[in-house]
């Protein structure tokens, strides 16, 4: 996908600058961006800072479907990021507003069933979107030889018949019975979706399975992909452009992964990309990997050398 040789502008105050004055819309990934669990990156503060005092718009953009925007205001503040509920756009946002705004789903059939946290469910309300399963205590038990005979039968106590979509994303308590539920669903017709088919997450200086691990088992059982509404799925992206009407050329993706977040820029269009070191991916994956950033840094902290 990517030829060039992205540029390295740790410690090049004039490519920093250079750099910087190209845009004035910087949509930045979080989590091994801006923080790592409950680890706020040293400088990320006093950067974002300097972006904002220099007129550039900043948005904050996540794959993360467990928290809401509401939520995800609370951790930034938690962390010491001033920002807005307007500034943040989750990939539980992106996929309420496509199920409410884009499908067009028969009136017996816009119910949703969710495997995923109370992100999804908060941001499908805010859209008048109904939903069932998600965190209902209902699914988070064992399945019985019961389970088995209605799910077979389609009966209505199993399989709600106004579900017309399946919503998968990372679910903490996901089990058995909530992929056998899902799996019946959408064999009987209802849309497959993802908040996003990430593999991994980071987390506490490691990595854990992310969302793309609960979408798999259903991928292999069904044989398809789901619709992905997180990065790099361009339905996010038209989505942000739509809600920040901003020019794309004068717009730069930050992040921290590869095949996410920089291709998220790059099949966007965007006229730039700037990946991190500070979280996924290695300066080997920036430097020779299929997918490549227009420049990278070690850590975003890096662009107060800039000296604006």
């Amino acid at each position: 996908m990517s030829t060039h040789t992205p540029i390295y502008l740790t410690g090049d105050k004039a490519g920093l600058q250079e750099f910087l004055a190209k845009f004035d819309v910087f949509l930045f990934d979080c989590d091994g961006v801006l923080w790592s669990g409950d680890h706020t990156f040293p400088g990320t503060v006093e950067t974002l800072e300097l972006l904002r005092n220099n007129g550039k718009q900043v948005v904050f953009v996540t794959n993360n479907s467990t928290k809401s925007r509401a939520d995800y205001r609370k951790k930034l503040e938690g962390l010491g990021i001033p920002s807005t509920v307007e500034e943040i756009f989750s990939s539980s946002y992106s996929a309420s507003i496509y199920i409410s705004r884009i499908l067009q789903l028969p009136e017996n059939k816009r119910k949703v069933f969710v495997v995923g946290e109370t992100g999804i469910e908060q941001e499908l309300r805010s859209e008048n979107v109904p939903f069932i399963g998600g965190t209902d205590p209902a699914y988070r038990r064992d399945i019985t030889p019961e389970d088995y005979k209605l799910l077979a039968t389609g009966d209505e106590s199993a399989l709600d018949p106004e579900v017309g979509v399946v919503l998968v994303g990372l679910d903490f308590h996901f089990n058995y019975l909530k992929m056998a539920t899902a799996f019946q669903y959408i064999r009987r017709g209802a849309i497959f979706l993802a908040t996003n088919i990430d593999s991994t997450l980071p987390s506490a200086g490691d990595f854990f399975p992310g969302a793309g691990s609960i979408s798999a088992p259903l991928i292999m059982m069904l044989g398809k992909d789901p619709v992905a509404l997180g990065k790099p799925s361009q339905a996010m992206m038209d989505a942000i452009e739509g809600k920040f009407h901003f020019d794309r050329s004068r717009a730069c993706m930050v992040g921290d992964r590869a095949n996410t977040d920089i291709r998220f820029g790059l099949e966007g269009k965007l006229g730039g990309t700037l990946g991190v070191l500070s979280g996924i991916s290695s300066k080997e994956d920036f430097v020779s990997g299929e997918v490549r950033p227009h420049a990278y840094l070690d850590t975003l902290a890096d662009l107060l050398e800039s000296g604006l």
